[in-house]
């Protein structure tokens, strides 16, 4: 007799240079990042409360624990990573939520990236001081 695998539901979420890998499996709502806890990984940061927005229009907190792997980026892009993700995971539990979630942006990949460096600039447009003489 096979074991069982508990079913599992899985959302990738990029932003920036951070790239989050979402898995929701039916349980109490615990959010494991990098194996921490949500609050301990995102200490103090507001933004990253908007993270669970998903679950909150969907009225599906609580019933999905997620387990995310998170790389690259900072802790901004990360959290609006996550929140890609797991908008995209609760669209495979349920293709209906995307009429709940559309409005809201939450399935919009923001594709602003940062714009690379030029030679014989400071940065990607900051041009050296002129001096006259």
């Amino acid at each position: 007799m096979a074991i069982q695998q508990p079913e599992q539901f899985y959302g990738t979420g990029r932003r920036k240079t951070a790239v989050a890998r979402v898995f929701l499996r039916p349980g109490e709502g615990k959010i494991m990042v990098n194996g921490k806890e949500f609050q301990s990984y995102f200490r103090g940061l507001l933004r990253a409360v908007n993270a669970l927005q998903a679950f909150k229009e969907t009225s599906t907190g609580g019933r999905y624990d997620a387990l995310i792997t998170v790389a690259g980026g900072g802790p901004t892009g990360q959290a609006d990573a996550i929140k890609l993700g797991i908008a995209r995971a609760l669209l495979k539990v349920n293709p209906d939520f995307r009429a709940v979630m559309k409005p809201h942006g939450l399935l919009t990949r923001d594709s602003r990236e940062v714009e690379r460096k030029k030679y014989g600039l400071k940065k990607a447009r900051r041009a050296p001081q002129f001096s006259k003489r």
